[in-house]
């Protein structure tokens, strides 16, 4: 029997551990695994004893970004879509303080769990990147939690030219809050996580709903716009030879830019 993609480790009693479980996947989300993680955040939101969820992932990668094998087939694009877009709000909208504890790599979707924590301590091993317009993809959602924590110049650097960045440079960017050797990654997510319970759990869940309303847009809206230039972008031909072309190890072929 395959293993479970998703680990839950809810012993301590204010603070659940959540472990992405595909290490030999580098943890790609795949539907199953987005669709169990959108759970447990939602479950431990409505769990009035909890305060902290912390988001990990097993073996040497936190995430390298969508399962490509599912995103390659047309019939599961808008359930993929559609489930990356509830767990991002999922994760926007606990009442909990979010942390992710980053090593390795963090590319696409994985870089937009990191986006969306509330906090990120990385390894100082991490590279984070957005790299979908070289796969012939838009980075549509991402770019709703992106653009919340960088401006917009940044933005556009890491979306446009789809470049990793290490640590050091995303704690510069906005990315992340601390970096550690990667030996010291859980337990300094762990020591953030005891600060966080800190505050009072009512006056965390507002400032959360606050910090989202300052914004110009709810969250929901800028998910909702995202999701049709996503699934426009992964059912077009520049999508196909750019995942071809990264599963072949080879430079996509790309062809002239299209009529809007």
């Amino acid at each position: 029997m395959d293993p479970s993609p998703l680990l839950v480790d809810a012993a301590d009693p204010a603070v659940t551990v959540v472990t992405l479980n595909r290490p030999d996947k580098r943890n790609a989300l795949s539907i199953a695994l987005i669709e169990q993680l959108t759970a447990a955040v939602r479950e431990a939101g409505v769990d009035r004893g909890r305060r902290v969820v912390v988001l990990r992932g097993a073996g040497p990668a936190f995430c390298a970004g969508l399962d490509l094998r599912e995103a390659a087939d047309p019939a599961a694009a808008h359930r993929s879509a559609d489930a990356l877009a509830a767990l991002y709000l999922a994760v926007a909208r606990s009442p909990l303080v979010v942390i992710a504890a980053a090593q390795g790599a963090a590319f696409g979707g994985g870089a937009g769990l990191v986006a969306g924590a509330d906090l990120v301590v990385a390894a100082d091993d991490l590279q984070i990147g957005f790299p979908e317009v070289r796969r012939g993809l838009v980075a549509a959602l991402v770019t709703c939690l992106v653009r919340r924590q960088v401006g917009d110049r940044t933005a556009r650097e890491l979306i446009l030219l789809g470049q990793s960045v290490p640590a050091a440079r995303a704690t510069e960017l906005g990315l992340v809050n601390r970096v550690v050797p990667s030996a010291d990654l859980d337990a300094a997510a762990m020591a953030l996580a005891v600060e966080a319970c800190r505050g009072a759990p009512g006056a965390v869940a507002r400032t959360k709903r606050l910090l989202d309303d300052l914004a110009p847009r709810p969250i929901e809206e800028d998910l909702r716009r995202a999701l049709a230039y996503h699934l426009a972008a992964r059912q077009s031909a520049e999508s196909a030879e750019g995942i071809a072309a990264f599963r072949d190890r080879r430079e996509p072929r790309w062809g002239l830019r299209p009529d809007e």
